[in-house]
């Protein structure tokens, strides 16, 4: 597949979007130094400007059924995303904050800090609420690769396998299965990346529109951010943006990757705040049953999928695939880099996996 004007003004957009988040950025960073980690926002701006540019080649076939669902895909990103934003900002400013100054005065970064910091000192003081707490967040991480899993096999299944509705629509299950991963994927990540431009805003001194952000949201960025990502873009934009190049690897492989990302850093997070009581370093928040246990999710997530999406494999070649991912799961996790685990996590266990994949 190459690049058309059908697919030009998502790859334009999503350019554009990098370059922005580039913007937000180095202000983020003049302003909150400490709290600002720009080794991540840099990486994510890399990963906006390929999603963009690869997503023509996702798709196997050029025909004029392709070109109408990838028409259709694009009308949805480009057009119909950045409406429902601009919908929901106008709905605030004409309708929710109309007449009532007192909500925009309660809706400052000031004000959310204040909630934030009773919800935490809530959360020190009460293990069983911290670890609901931590729940939610993990909960909230494993929502893209689930409707991604989904979806995939909605297209295969359902959509070919049982319909036989490519040979009405003219289409692959493959290339229907990228349109609605792509589709929904690229718009999500449009929505919740606008919302972050506008929570993110109070960066700006005479521009700040954070008081546009629903109360609805602001309560569940309180529930699912940690305390350093106030001061950061959301991680679902990252987790997505992580996973948009793995998909061209086999889907088996992806879907490993993707579940080692959400359930086996949720198993370890989860395991460690519940039973966790030998940290490793000492001065971390890391323990070693969580390790284990993350390592032992990962290993488990992986022969799940391999086994689900990958059958023709020996069973041998699967759990060497396994095991190559939980070890660098395990890997990363000990060594506590800099860089997000959302991004390092999908990247290199897909790399990894994909080369054992390949040479046994």
């Amino acid at each position: 597949m190459v690049f058309t004007l059908i697919t030009l003004p998502i790859t334009i957009l999503f350019i554009v979007m990098g370059l922005s988040q580039l913007y937000y950025a180095i202000k983020l960073k003049r302003r909150f130094p400490k709290e600002h980690n720009f080794y991540n926002s840099f990486i994510v701006v890399l990963l906006w400007i390929i999603s963009g540019i690869i997503y023509p080649f996702f798709y196997m076939e050029d025909n004029e059924h392709v070109r109408f669902h990838q028409s259709f895909s694009m009308s949805i990103i480009c057009i119909y995303s950045l409406l429902l934003i601009f919908s929901i900002l106008m709905y605030q400013h004409r309708v929710v904050l109309k007449d009532r100054p007192y909500l925009k005065q309660n809706r400052t970064l000031a004000k959310f800090l204040e909630k934030y910091e009773l919800t935490n000192v809530k959360q020190n003081n009460n293990k069983s609420y911290s670890l609901r707490t931590d729940f939610h967040r993990k909960l909230f991480h494993l929502i893209p690769a689930g409707v991604i899993i989904i979806l995939w096999n909605f297209a295969v299944h359902i959509w070919e396998g049982l319909w036989h509705a490519d040979q009405v629509w003219g289409i692959t299950a493959h290339d229907f299965g990228m349109f609605l991963m792509l589709t929904i994927g690229y718009t999500g990540v449009m929505l919740f990346a606008a919302l972050d431009f506008v929570r993110l805003s109070y960066i700006f001194e005479n521009r700040n529109i954070y008081h546009l952000l629903p109360d609805c949201l602001s309560n569940l960025l309180i529930k699912a951010l940690k305390r350093n990502e106030i001061y950061e873009f959301t991680k679902t934009v990252i987790l997505v943006l992580s996973m948009v190049p793995l998909l061209f690897l086999p889907f088996g492989i992806f879907a490993a990757a993707a579940l080692i990302t959400s359930i086996g850093d949720g198993f370890a997070s989860l395991v460690g705040v519940a039973f966790g009581k030998h940290h490793f370093p000492k001065n971390s928040n890391k323990t070693i049953i969580g390790y284990m246990a993350g390592f032992l999710a990962s290993f488990g997530v992986s022969l799940f999928a391999l086994f689900l999406f990958e059958p023709a494999l020996l069973p041998f070649k699967v759990i060497v695939i396994s095991l190559s991912g939980g070890i660098v799961f395990l890997i990363i996790d000990l060594l506590s880099l800099k860089i997000d685990d959302n991004i390092l996590n999908p990247i290199f266990c897909g790399i990894i996996m994909t080369f054992f994949y390949i040479i046994l």
